[in-house]
């Protein structure tokens, strides 16, 4: 700084402090949707400052452009749901018999999310009611929770066909509208059923033996993982495992609710 700044600099802070006394006052506070910035006059992106409250961060997770747009800017449930039943994002929206958006508490402090819709649910345009739905009931069931407690939903609100994994680009489509409820609901912590929920919200390419038992960070909601209902129907030896996950799951529940 040249010697002219400085003085320049100690006439306004004088010229303040006549105005005001010795403690000159702060701006006001950015508004929210303003960006902070680093020690290098960076911007922030929302996302990822921490100093912004999970609905935030997730919110500047959609894109901003159309249609997304529109649904970053929706502030009901039932606004999003009817998004997400009109906009053909994708082929699969095409050809679904109903969509699958959600159900349960629009403010639970839970929400479990599957990977996608099977035949039972496209058929019903609800999540998790079939024989894994059933399934899910009952390991909800004792851990104290109902359907009416917390809300389920899916990565995807269209049913792929036989039941195959979603592909990248129908997750890219849909994702958002997730981004949306989790925002909107705003859940003390998430439990991801199946490896293709806990990989895809996490951003991770990892194995569930790897993501079980551990919390993990999702802009600051906790998530945790277990394996699908479906696959215990599968394989009934992992159903142990299962009920040591939601045990823990109903312990870090209670602790974030207490």
């Amino acid at each position: 700084m040249t010697p002219d700044a400085l003085q320049t600099l100690r006439e306004a802070l004088r010229h303040e402090r006549r105005l005001f006394g010795r403690f000159v006052p702060l701006p006001d506070a950015p508004d929210a949707a303003m960006p902070n910035y680093d020690l290098f006059g960076n911007a922030v992106d929302p996302a990822e400052d921490p100093s912004r409250p999970p609905s935030e961060r997730i919110t500047a997770l959609i894109p901003d452009t159309p249609p997304y747009d529109e649904l970053a800017a929706l502030d009901t449930l039932s606004e999003v749901e009817a998004f997400a039943a009109n906009q053909m994002l994708i082929e699969l929206d095409e050809t679904r018999e109903n969509p699958v958006f959600g159900v349960g508490d629009p403010e639970a402090n839970l929400v479990v999310i599957g990977e996608a819709p099977g035949r039972d649910e496209d058929k019903e345009g609800e999540p998790f009611v079939g024989r894994s739905g059933q399934l899910l009931d009952k390991i909800l069931e004792a851990i104290n929770f109902s359907r009416q407690d917390i809300y389920i939903t899916n990565i995807l609100k269209s049913r792929p066909p036989r039941n195959r994994d979603p592909e990248a680009e129908e997750v890219e489509a849909h994702i958002p509208i997730l981004y949306k409820q989790i925002a909107l609901i705003q859940p003390k912590i998430m439990l991801c059923v199946g490896k293709v929920a806990a990989n895809t919200l996490l951003d991770r390419r990892s194995s569930l033996s790897s993501l079980r038992g551990d919390e993990h960070d999702f802009y600051g909601i906790p998530v945790m993982a277990t394996y699908h209902p479906a696959a215990l129907l599968r394989n009934p030896n992992w159903k142990r495992p299962t009920w040591e996950d939601v045990q823990l799951l109903r312990t870090r529940y209670d602790e974030l609710t207490s």
